[in-house]
């Protein structure tokens, strides 16, 4: 059925923007008193309500009052959000002075994580997923990425990516899911990394191409997780086999981005360690650049160096990286609102990190946009100018529209 939706008092519809490279909010197609002509859950046109009226007469109308800005649904490319527990402890030790590692090391960390959301069940883990994709989803994000690597074996990373694909029926936010099994060595895995890295892709990967778990495999690279070396092997393999790979890259110290690049990874996510070379050999690249600001505020460490990137000519997306952990917090657009206080993005540039730019992250074509064929699902603020959206770092809610 036919749907003219409006009036907006804006529409951005972020298309014909480039990929890569600084954005001008002048770059901006901005479209005043529009309406949104949908059918069968699919964007038609945008125009005046005369226009589509005539052509489209039988279309039922959908009226939204007051004024409005419509964007796409924001797309988060980078979650942890299946998971059981919480790492309260954690945030309170690192508050005190504890690093990330010292808390590892006393038995916090990813570990602690790994131990809880091994003893809940399927289940379970799918009620705690479905629940926080719909939080993410009431505050405008769309699509969720969301990786796995709480498990650390074949049945447990099983568990949690059944528990994925079971809550992606149960919610109306799309989750993308991604095999994270390579995030750290587990301390119950008797062997080497190397080792460990070989039975993911000898007994979990076939499993999760057969099952059609994910599409996507990602690794941590890090002095406490795995080296550069191990982990191309490891993603070479990995394409191989047919995945999309990505990477946790400079997060505490440099290489992972090179890795990435190297490899052809879709992603280089976190980045907060990258220096001039690593801005370079990212910007020369197809690989998208992830800013994870959640992970700054968490840690309370220095953000990704988004503008550095941008100018350099890099594709930069923003995630909000929501784990139990570096980053509980969760929230995407007054994350991303900081970050471009903190490192002068433009509207333009934090929008498009948010949707367009991060539908690369994540191979989706026709996604992030309101686009001739694009699905119909955008977000409306109550607002008259889309500055007042990110001038209002996250206190302004939308409305999703379908």
């Amino acid at each position: 059925m036919k749907t003219l939706t409006g009036p907006f008092t804006q529409i951005l519809p972020f298309t014909g923007l480039p990929l890569k490279g600084p954005l001008k909010d002048s770059q901006l197609q901005i479209i005043n008193n529009g309406w949104v002509l949908s059918n069968n859950g699919r964007i038609v046109t945008i125009g005046t309500l005369e226009r589509l009226r005539k052509d489209h007469p039988s279309a039922q109308i959908n009226e939204i009052t007051g004024d409005n800005v419509l964007l796409p649904g924001f797309i988060d490319c980078h979650t942890h959000i299946c998971f059981a527990g919480n790492r309260a402890n954690d945030y309170a030790l690192r508050s005190s002075g504890k690093s990330y590692t010292e808390i590892a090391k006393s038995g916090g960390g990813i570990w602690d994580t790994v131990t809880q959301t091994r003893a809940a069940s399927e289940a379970t883990l799918t009620e705690l997923l479905v629940k926080r994709a719909d939080r993410h989803l009431s505050d405008g994000v769309t699509i969720i990425e969301v990786k796995s690597g709480y498990g650390l074996s074949v049945e447990q990373e099983l568990k949690q990516l059944r528990a994925i694909k079971e809550a992606s029926y149960k919610t109306k936010a799309t989750l993308i899911p991604t095999c994270l099994a390579a995030h750290i060595l587990p301390k119950d895995f008797e062997g080497t990394r190397s080792a460990y890295l070989d039975d993911i892709l000898q007994n979990l990967l076939p499993i999760v191409k057969k099952e059609n778990l994910a599409n996507r495999v990602d690794i941590f690279i890090e002095d406490g997780a795995f080296k550069t070396d191990q982990a191309l092997s490891f993603l070479d393999k990995a394409k191989r086999l047919g995945f999309d790979v990505t990477v946790h890259a400079d997060q505490f110290s440099t290489g992972g981005s090179a890795v990435a690049v190297e490899i052809g990874a879709v992603s280089a996510d976190h980045l907060e360690a990258s220096k001039d070379k690593e801005i370079k050999l990212l910007a020369k690249s197809d690989t998208v650049a992830v800013a994870l600001p959640g992970a700054s505020l968490g840690l309370g460490m220095q953000y990704a160096p988004a503008r550095k990137l941008l100018n350099a000519g890099a594709c930069l997306a923003i995630a909000s990286d929501w784990n139990p952990g570096s980053a509980p917090m969760g929230d995407l657009l007054m994350q991303a609102a900081v970050l471009g206080a903190a490192e002068k993005l433009t509207a333009a540039e934090v929008f498009a990190g948010l949707t367009s730019r991060a539908a690369h992250a994540l191979r989706l074509t026709n996604r992030g946009t309101l686009a001739t064929g694009a699905p119909a699902v955008m977000q409306a603020y109550p607002c008259s100018d889309y500055r007042e959206i990110l001038y209002n770092q996250g206190k302004l809610r939308s409305q999703i529209l379908y």
